[in-house]
């Protein structure tokens, strides 16, 4: 994985500044892992901060795939991060999991942020449904809270990197800690991709 180095406050404490688990196969990612570019973020699906930097990712990844739509060049990794502020945050996180069991994680995962207002128990199977999931397979998945280890992995390897609050965001190994806008995160990215 490449590291870049830009005089910012992104490097000021390399101790907390640095991703601790290396971004695998195990993760949840749209791209490929080897693009020049590979944003990881720690969130979850109640924090409003959350939803707003889902939809930044979004369009810087809009961005390049409009001006390169024949390279991977911005691989987006999701990885979960519970904070107990947010009660309907772990029941979201593992019904994106039980998603993901039937090959439906990106979906669900989008479908979470735009009703992220709306995560109490009715709706989420609701979700399940309209995404066309096995749902009897989807709510043994909940009972038996079988992904619950997927998600504490997650969580635990945030703790590792000095995360403390979602969200997170760490470019190409490093964490970001400029603003939180569209210009300024472009201008990082486009200056880690080259």
């Amino acid at each position: 994985m490449k590291i870049f180095s830009l005089k910012s406050p992104m490097n000021q404490d390399s101790n907390l500044n640095q991703l601790f688990v290396s971004p695998s196969q195990r993760d949840h990612y749209q791209g490929i892992l080897t693009a020049p570019v590979v944003l990881v973020e720690y969130g979850n699906y109640q924090s409003p901060q959350c939803g707003e930097v889902h939809r930044l990712i979004q369009a810087v990844q809009q961005h390049f795939e409009s001006i390169f739509p024949d390279e991977n060049r911005v691989c987006v990794v999701f990885r979960h991060f519970i904070e107990s502020i947010y009660p309907q945050a772990q029941k979201a996180a593992e019904v994106a999991e039980a998603a993901a069991a039937q090959d439906q994680f990106w979906q669900m995962h989008e479908m979470l942020f735009t009703h992220q207002f709306a995560l109490d128990n009715g709706y989420l199977v609701e979700y399940a449904d309209r995404l066309g999931l096995d749902i009897p397979q989807f709510l043994q998945d909940l009972s038996k809270k079988k992904h619950i280890d997927r998600i504490n992995e997650d969580v635990e390897s945030g703790h590792l990197s000095g995360v403390v609050t979602a969200p997170a965001l760490f470019i190409n190994g490093i964490r970001y800690r400029d603003r939180w806008n569209f210009e300024q995160l472009l201008t990082t990215v486009n200056t880690v991709s080259h």
